[in-house]
């Protein structure tokens, strides 16, 4: 369900300078109608067909090796496609470094287009991914290209192989071969000589090599998995074995004269895990050793592992089924000892951080954990046996942007006093002292950083409420703005012109505890009128919805205030906000219900603050885990809201994958009566207001079923409700032709006829 937040704001540009589809990039904005007095007025063709409110970024920006430039992709006129150029971060000096001429592949007349794209470790050779396609929901699977910038050869990876078939291709240390994967098998190529060879041969069907299953990417963040040596001599690899993992079916029936059954493994909430291990082979092939890592495979996962610098051993990282544990181990790759250093422990459940970095001549290694109630960087020995806290304060350290031994800080985003808003920090790395600001005060809002290694120079974007991306370049730690790389201004024109009311943030004493939120005024509003309200609600803890950040101009909700609503959103307790680890531990076991009651509370609370509210007309709506909420609000609240919309909802938490839900609630043999009272769909029988339920068939995420479940729940209790179901789309219901578009006018409908 973590993703379901993300996708519904689909319009939706990053803060962080990054990459962009080329089709987003080379998209001409459409002018916004105007109406009959000349005032530009807010459509949907606007916000989700015509691209006319689309933000501009830079990039996608990498720092150089020198840490004295940036690279950057550029469009070519001359050839089509896209240079990589390189400016100089002190005199913006603009050279081009791999022209689009040079990527025209033999006999062909245009460049590749460029998804990705890497140096050797002597940047004398270039690995570009291009011809992408879907794996689940990322564009990791496609063609390499190889370029070497002396000979001016191009020559692309696989050959031999499926095109459009490799995964995770990457230069070995030596750069004179690459090792990639192709249908769940890695293999290493010579770049000298062509030569392809498998290292392994047992991938398919059920076995996969080198990546992972369907959990391991949605809720570990695992795709890439597969590690050179540094002495590129090995390759360490994931082995995941499905067999055992309940398999689940999407249907398509849209796409031929028959339905088309589409399987894939997807352990449910108490069901099987897939069995991962990690295993070490010859990069030139031969046997692969495995280590044996204590603990039933089918009960732990292998969350990380990678190598230690300079050495032969890898760092892994184990954690248990229910989440609470993760123990770290060292393995040497030749004798395949494991030796325990570090236990981290927590009461509820742990989050994965990947912000390890070694230091002092690899003897210590950072790590992240609020082992004190608040999350923070400590430095870690080798051996696990001495801990030093760096960052100090009752804060949260948000994310790591840049660990320097050589200047001697590490600077990290927090936000010890606002936690809607994002700011940049530093801390000494031997832990004395305390923490720094380094983003300038009065620029409030959200700060995002791409720092150098030497942590001279950053890429920065602010961003708030009531503000697009501006990216700067400025030079650190003094934060001055060297240059502007973007503003833009044309896009804050065209949103001025639209009369817009702002976001305006307060907050919501619920009874000893305040809740941050925030509201969109209806166009004209006048105080002494009574206004519809319709809350918006995520309130799981993979996100947060009340931030001080431009999301869009989260222009689906300013549409709506355009059309006469009030529109509030509230962050219950337990959302991944920067409060400390007891706000957001306090919803474990009990998703769905101190949620739901926070929202309730927070209602109620609403209503004797703001009298302009119409309180007969509220209606709540959300998107996956915003969808569940949106049910338990409906069904164990109904004489609050009078209307809801959930999309792409669970509606059974033992529907979901057992990674996510069993993090946030224990096993399933631990907590039976939360999993139960956490699920609308024992609740459907409170129903009193109106109910619009919308999904993806193809829903490969929160499947098509928990849609149906809920259905059937609701005829047997006789409720009346409306239904939309997108035939073979997604998660985010955004794929096919006119699908955005017919989502939200569908939405609109169902607030005009049962609330307004």
């Amino acid at each position: 369900m973590k993703t379901g937040y993300f996708l519904w704001l689909g319009f939706i540009l990053t803060i962080q300078v990054g990459w962009t589809s080329v089709a987003a990039q080379e998209q001409t904005a459409v002018p916004a109608a105007a109406d009959a007095a000349g005032k530009t007025a807010l459509t949907l063709e606007n916000i989700f067909t015509k691209g006319t409110y689309q933000q501009k970024s830079f990039g996608p920006v990498r720092w150089m090796k020198d840490d004295k430039s940036y690279s950057s992709l550029e469009p070519d006129k001359e050839y089509g496609g896209r240079d990589i150029v390189r400016y100089d971060a002190q005199t913006g000096r603009r050279d081009i470094v791999v022209s689009a001429k040079s990527l025209i592949p033999r006999g062909e007349k245009a460049p590749l287009s460029i998804a990705d794209y890497s140096w050797s470790e002597d940047n004398k050779k270039l690995l570009i991914f291009t011809n992408t396609q879907r794996v689940w929901r990322y564009n990791t699977r496609g063609d390499y290209w190889v370029l070497d910038l002396a000979t001016g050869k191009l020559a692309r990876m696989g050959s031999s192989l499926e095109q459009s078939s490799l995964m995770f291709a990457k230069f070995s240390p030596d750069a004179t071969r690459i090792a990639y994967t192709s249908r769940q098998n890695v293999y290493v190529e010579d770049l000298a000589t062509g030569k392809i060879t498998a290292v392994t041969h047992d991938g398919g069907d059920n076995i996969i090599n080198g990546t992972f299953d369907w959990v391991y990417e949605e809720e570990l963040d695992c795709r890439d998995g597969f590690r050179w040596s540094p002495d590129g001599k090995y390759i360490a690899y994931w082995q995941s074995d499905t067999r055992g993992t309940g398999v689940f079916y999407l249907i398509d029936n849209v796409d031929s004269l028959y339905s088309r059954p589409i399987p894939f493994p997807y352990p449910k909430v108490g069901t099987a895990l897939s069995a991962v291990k990690v295993g070490v082979v010859a990069a030139n092939g031969g046997e692969t050793r495995w280590f044996a890592v204590p603990g039933d495979p089918r009960e732990h996962y292998l969350a990380r592992m990678d190598f230690i610098p300079h050495s032969s051993e890898l760092m892994i990282q184990q954690l248990n089924r229910a989440q609470n544990t993760n123990r770290v181990w060292i393995g040497d790759i030749q004798t395949l000892r494991l030796d325990n250093i570090l236990t981290d422990q927590d009461k509820a459940f742990l989050d994965l951080h990947d912000n390890i970095k070694w230091l002092d001549k690899d003897r210590y290694f950072t790590w992240t954990t609020e082992q004190d109630g608040w999350l923070h960087l400590y430095k870690v020995s080798r051996d696990g046996k001495e801990q030093h806290l760096i960052t100090k304060g009752d804060f949260d350290v948000i994310n790591i942007n840049c660990i320097d031994p050589a200047g001697g800080y590490v600077y990290y985003i927090a936000s010890p006093q606002n936690f809607t808003q994002r700011y940049l920090y530093r801390s000494r790395l031997d832990g004395t002292g305390t923490a720094q600001r380094v983003t300038p005060e009065g620029v409030e809002g959200y700060h995002a950083y791409q720092v150098s290694a030497n942590a001279k120079w950053a890429i920065h974007t602010f961003n708030n409420a009531a503000t697009p991306d501006r990216i700067s370049l400025v030079s650190l730690p003094l934060h001055k703005e060297v240059r502007v790389l973007e503003d833009n201004h044309e896009l804050e024109q065209k949103i001025a012109a639209l009369g817009l009311n702002p976001r305006e943030f307060f907050k919501v004493d619920i009874g000893g505890m305040q809740l941050d939120a925030w509201m969109i005024k209806p166009a004209g509003f006048d105080p002494s009128k009574k206004y519809p309200l319709l809350f918006y609600v995520y309130g799981e803890p993979a996100a947060s919805t009340v931030q001080d950040t431009w999301a869009g101009g989260d222009l689906w909700h300013q549409y709506l205030s355009q059309k006469g609503w009030l529109v509030i959103s509230v962050d219950n307790r337990g959302t991944k906000v920067p409060r400390g680890r007891d706000w957001r531990k306090s919803i474990y076991g009990q998703i769905g219900l101190l949620a739901s009651e926070d929202q309730s509370k927070a209602a109620r609370k609403i209503f004797t603050l703001f009298p302009y509210i119409d309180t007969a007309r509220v209606g709540i709506w959300g998107w996956s885990g915003g969808g569940q909420m949106t049910l338990n609000c409906l069904f164990r609240y109904p004489d609050i809201y009078k209307a809801g919309l959930a999309v792409s909802f669970v509606s059974d938490q033992r529907l979901y994958d057992a990674t996510y839900q069993e993090r946030y609630m224990g096993l399933l043999k631990d907590n039976p009566k939360g999993y139960h009272d956490g699920s609308p769909l024992y609740y459907a029988a409170n129903l009193k207001g109106r109910l619009m339920i919308i999904h993806g068939t193809g829903d490969d995420n929160v499947h098509y079923q928990s849609f149906e479940m809920l259905v059937n729940e609701l005829i047997r209790n006789n409720k009346q409700f409306d239904m939309m179901s997108y035939p073979m789309r997604s998660h985010g219901i955004y794929e096919r032709e006119n699908t955005s578009l017919h989502l939200r006018e569908t939405m609109e409908r169902f607030w005009n006829e049962n609330l307004y």
